[in-house]
């Protein structure tokens, strides 16, 4: 009998999370990093276009990803729980950025960095799918 070495993942969600989506974080995290110190060198030219696309890669491969994982989801259950994760993630990015902005437009608080609302949709997203996991187990 011939044993094959297969996927650490299950699933085909699984394969696509951890091979496409964590690389994409970290380079994401990398580039964040970077980006920091690299904007002290004032960047010109397609430079810019360059490092803010492969900067935004990250967030557009996840919203990618998850829509193919909806699109072939069969369980509506399951489909149903990540819809509201991502509606939840996405009403309170919203929540957050507005009282933010308007925090800043009385001058009580400095500029939210663009690059810390993805965050805050990864984390209102996760901390909602955990719960309504929980809620429905």
């Amino acid at each position: 009998m011939e044993r094959r070495v297969g996927s650490p993942a299950r699933y085909r969600f699984d394969d696509r999370f951890l091979f496409i989506i964590v690389p994409l974080f970290l380079l994401d995290a990398v580039l964040g990093g970077w980006a920091f110190h690299y904007r002290h060198f004032h960047p010109t030219g397609i430079l810019v276009y360059v490092c803010a696309a492969l900067q935004s890669m990250p967030i557009i491969a996840f919203i990618v990803v998850l829509g193919l994982y909806l699109a072939e989801e069969t369980d509506e259950f399951m489909r149903a729980l990540w819809v509201q994760s991502l509606l939840w993630g996405t009403g309170a990015t919203l929540a957050v950025t507005t009282f933010c902005g308007a925090m800043e437009k009385y001058g009580q608080a400095t500029h939210m960095g663009g690059g810390m609302i993805p965050f805050v949709f990864y984390i209102a997203m996760i901390a909602s799918l955990a719960v309504n996991t929980w809620r429905n187990r």
